[in-house]
């Protein structure tokens, strides 16, 4: 969100999931939608299959990857400068947009002398994607109108996430690949409401919509709604909020429908951290990891025993309407929130999900023409601006975009900050499987668990052959933080010198190993990235 808010003016997916089936070309990196989003993967499928070009992005060989036109397998990180090469490769041929660039962007010139310094000689060594499919890529996603961009975490999880967006966004800025249907830059959310929490203000330097914290008039705003002073200053982020635990500076933390103890980096810091809470209070359906740590919790009900809205990917707010009535002791989160409330001293008197949404309308402008009445009949895309506004399919049209003009932001490629060395040679690397969902608290659903019982190390056949390692085997990975165990699977799906995991098990914990290391602006782990040494398990000796 913080690469394209501040390029295009809105860090949400520009265009539409029903889009796809009409572009013409699909540039996806980063992104493993057919296991992470199998949703829109089948649609992407779908528009291959119909004769659109697929282009890929992945330093493995993923089910897409397999399919792609054209498979740009890049080293690890290397993507500002693939992405930069590719750019090279359209300026010097002309294929870029200079109309679009010159009535709706700026910056454009800053650009050029940046460019320069990435010709595909280096581009190719720093990356290891031969020139002429840089060549080839970068001429089909210029010179085909109907193109859209997609990537998710493969692109933010690193410590120069921000800087691969940016990248992306200058990619389409510069072929003027926004503004219309069929096209556009599409992030494609972790979680099926990442958007709505973020919508919400769940983010520590907005208020909902997108408001700063640091405006006066926003902040007068909500303060005049809620009745109560409010905080002038930026909040922290989580990284930041468990570095505060540890120097002491943190007491508390309320954590709710998330299970750090699992899915977040560097998993001894993680614990050191919520260890050192005076007080820890986790709400969930489960009892979760994170849980089990916490002195109060506060059981909560599920998506189908509570009533409410998501938004998904594509800006679209959807009802969710109460199938079961919750579990004896259970309660839909918003109720916990508001009783808990009101034993704090604030008093709230909503009338159900629907009169918090009437609330949301009033105050967030690009929900302002929302209502469940409406939402009863469709979801809506924002922004809905009033009663009367169908919603929008796709943002910045014709090239007007959130912010004014679409803002040109050079980005230099950068080495990670821990790259392979003689002690860690190995690049690891982490990701989703389909059979599971983040930190397998699904584990309480036999058959996932019976589809797949444990999580499987990728090792290319070089490495498997040089370390001894085959398929079934069971290997020691270890990092500068700790050690977690897998089980081989010897495959071409990943490239010599990586290896990768999914995160999803408790009982590999596969967050042990990986990188706290952050985005400067963000503050999203480096998970896509840490250096490891990976042995043989001997489990007869032990």
């Amino acid at each position: 969100m913080a690469g394209l808010a501040t390029t295009l003016g809105s860090g949400a997916m520009t265009n539409s999931f029903d889009e796809i089936k009409g572009m013409d070309l699909l540039f996806i990196i980063g992104a493993n939608p057919t296991e992470a989003h199998p949703i829109v993967g089948q649609k992407m499928l779908a528009a291959h299959k119909a004769g659109a070009l697929l282009i890929v992005a992945d330093p493995r060989r993923t089910a897409l990857a397999r399919r792609a036109n054209i498979w740009l397998q890049l080293k690890p990180g290397t993507d500002i400068a693939l992405l930069n090469g590719i750019m090279k490769v359209i300026v010097d041929n002309n294929w870029h947009d200079l109309t679009f660039i010159a009535k709706h962007t700026e910056n454009f010139q800053a650009m050029l002398p940046i460019l320069d310094q990435y010709p595909l000689d280096k581009v190719e060594q720093i990356t290891g994607v031969p020139r002429e499919l840089i060549i080839k890529a970068a001429k089909k996603y210029a010179r085909i109108p109907k193109a859209g961009i997609f990537y998710t975490l493969g692109i933010t999880q690193h410590a120069h996430g921000v800087n691969n967006v940016l990248s992306i966004s200058n990619l389409a800025l510069l072929t003027g690949h926004l503004g219309k249907p069929f096209m556009g830059v599409n992030p494609l959310r972790g979680q099926n409401n990442v958007q709505g929490v973020c919508d919400m203000g769940m983010l520590p330097n907005v208020y909902p919509g997108y408001q700063p914290v640091t405006d006066p008039i926003s902040r007068e705003k909500f303060e005049t709604a809620w009745q109560r002073k409010l905080p002038d200053t930026v909040g922290l982020q989580i990284p930041a909020m468990f570095d505060a635990a540890i120097a002491g500076k943190l007491k508390t933390m309320y954590i709710i429908g998330e299970n750090p103890a699992v899915s977040h980096a560097n998993l001894d810091w993680v614990r050191s951290a919520l260890n050192s809470l005076d007080f820890l209070v986790v709400q969930d359906i489960f009892l979760t990891e994170t849980a089990k740590l916490a002195d109060v919790i506060l059981p909560a009900a599920s998506y189908a025993e509570k009533d409410g809205t998501f938004t998904n990917s594509e800006r679209r707010i959807q009802r969710v309407r109460k199938w079961l009535a919750p579990l004896c002791n259970t309660m839909p989160d918003s109720d916990i929130i508001i009783k808990l409330s009101g034993m704090m001293g604030y008093p709230m008197t909503y009338n159900g999900p629907g009169a918090v949404m009437a609330e949301i309308k009033d105050l967030t402008p690009i929900y302002g023409g929302i209502t469940y009445e409406r939402l009863d009949k469709k979801g809506l895309q924002w922004p809905v601006l009033n009663k009367e506004h169908p919603g929008t399919p796709y943002l910045h049209d014709n090239g007007k975009f959130t912010r004014g003009k679409g803002k040109f932001i050079p980005t230099e490629f950068e080495f990670t900050a821990e790259m392979p060395c003689a002690e860690y040679p190995f690049i690891f690397s982490t990701g989703r499987i389909i059979q599971h969902y983040n930190t397998m608290t699904a584990d309480n659903c036999a058959h996932l668990t019976k589809l797949k019982p444990n999580d499987l190390l990728m090792l290319h056949p070089i490495d498997g052959e040089k370390l001894g390692l085959e398929s079934g085997h069971t290997a020691k990975i270890t990092s500068r933080r700790g050690t977690v165990f897998g089980k081989v699977t010897v495959t071409d799906m990943v490239m010599p010198g990586m290896a990768w995991m999914s995160f999803h098990f408790s009982s590999e914990l596969t967050n042990n190993v990986t990188s706290n290391a952050r985005d400067p602006i963000a503050g999203t782990y480096a998970y896509k990235i840490s250096a490891v040494k990976i042995e043989r398990f001997w489990e007869a000796l032990f």
